[in-house]
């Protein structure tokens, strides 16, 4: 394990005096509760008087677990990290406590510090950008300089690039993940935005029925030809393995935790093949996918100083440091993208914070979940050639009028 002195990271942290009782956090599981669980040892050893619990659940027990705490105002929990697409029904509700202004920081990437703003992106702080999750786009340029292509600029390029990667039928020209629901959306997304179009306009209202949302279904359609055969169920770990293999030569999503061992040699064919880039724009400039998870203090917690001083040790850029390097959590903060012992391990960091600085929020609406699963659902049936892409775009605004909720 990477270790580093923490002696600035402790001098935030000084005016914690001792707790009177216990400061609980709930946090994911997995990679994410193991760095949260880093924070707290590393916390305690410069506040020795600190009594913390840390709760950790898969990422659909921690929403409802939060949800069913704050909407009772149980007091339960005192830190709480979530995903940025519920902070518009906690916001709204007024579910969690604004931050003081000593604990925001020029050096965090405005776009996901700006997420935990309300009302507006120049509002109080009410989350702090803990994971910098965004989408990026792959392409493997030994492959594209054998067939004397340029790196695509536009989605226009990629099918381009695709069709003639693809006629040579040793690998696919792209892969892409073809699930229904938050998969295929999360795909579809960067590729709307990249037309110009969106699932929600400026007000709130569904705003599918467009020409530029029907020409960016259209040439995520054209993009399974493509693909592999059966991409339709293609998930994470199928397109992780097409690309580590050397099958596909594109893939028009990928996020943090998947690119890493794209240049393991103990698991890939690809190894210093692979780039990594902000998803192309057809139109504009582009709009990589934000997937920020923050730290947050709810309303009805009675340690709320106490918590405070937690998410800002948690934040510093000596924690995110280590959290990038152990544990392979993208930082929310520029110099540690910048930095040389991060960039030695992740090559590709210069260009995700070029990506982070773009990035786009998925609708702040208070049911993006359910918008989602109900878009998901269409794509996937013009995917599989049940309806054109005029049909499913139709069907899903007036499905998502219905259900929307601002």
């Amino acid at each position: 394990m990477f270790k580093q002195t923490l002696v600035a990271t402790a001098l935030i942290s000084a005016s914690f005096s001792s707790l009177a009782s216990e400061l609980v956090i709930a946090g994911r599981d997995s990679s994410y509760g193991q760095a949260l669980q880093h924070i707290i040892t590393e916390y305690k050893k410069v506040n020795t008087d600190a009594n913390i619990t840390l709760v950790q659940r898969p990422s659909s027990g921690l929403y409802e677990s939060i949800v069913l705490s704050m909407r009772e105002k149980t007091g339960n929990y005192d830190v709480v990290l979530i995903d940025d697409t519920w902070a518009t029904e906690f916001l709204t509700n007024k579910w969690l406590a604004p931050l003081s202004k000593n604990i925001e920081d020029p050096d965090f990437v405005k776009a996901p510090f700006d997420l935990g703003r309300y009302p507006s992106a120049t509002g109080d702080a009410y989350a702090i950008p803990m994971v910098g999750n965004v989408a990026m786009f792959a392409w493997n340029k030994t492959v594209f300089d054998k067939h004397n292509l340029s790196k695509p600029q536009t989605w226009t390029d990629v099918l381009t690039a695709a069709e003639k990667i693809d006629a040579d039928k040793d690998k696919s020209g792209l892969v892409f993940r073809g699930v229904k629901g938050n998969p295929i959306v999360t795909g579809f997304l960067p590729i709307l935005w990249g037309y110009g179009a969106d699932v929600v306009d400026s007000k709130g209202k569904a705003a599918l029925n467009t020409p530029e949302a029907k020409q960016a279904l259209e040439t995520f359609l054209a993009m399974k030809q493509y693909a592999p055969r059966g991409v339709d169920v293609y998930n994470a770990d199928e397109v992780r393995d097409s690309l580590q293999k050397g099958t596909a030569a594109m893939a028009i999503e990928v996020w943090p935790a998947w690119v890493p061992n794209l240049d393991n040699p103990e698991l890939s064919m690809v190894v210093d093949d692979m780039e990594i880039m902000a998803p192309p724009a057809e139109v504009g400039s582009p709009s990589p996918m934000l997937g920020i998870w923050q730290l947050s203090v709810p309303a009805d917690s009675n340690n709320k100083q106490a918590a405070e001083d937690f998410i800002k040790f948690a934040t510093s850029p000596a924690i995110q440091k280590t959290l990038a390097l152990d544990y392979g959590i993208p930082p929310t903060r520029e110099s540690v993208y910048l930095d040389s012992a991060v960039t030695a391990k992740y090559r590709w960091y210069p260009q995700q914070v070029e990506a982070l600085k773009t990035g786009k929020a998925r609708p702040r609406i208070q049911n993006w979940a359910e918008v989602e699963s109900i878009l998901g659902d269409f794509l996937q049936m013009a995917m599989m050639g049940q309806m054109t892409a005029e049909q499913a775009l139709n069907q899903a605004q007036r499905r998502i009028s219905r259900t929307i909720k601002v």
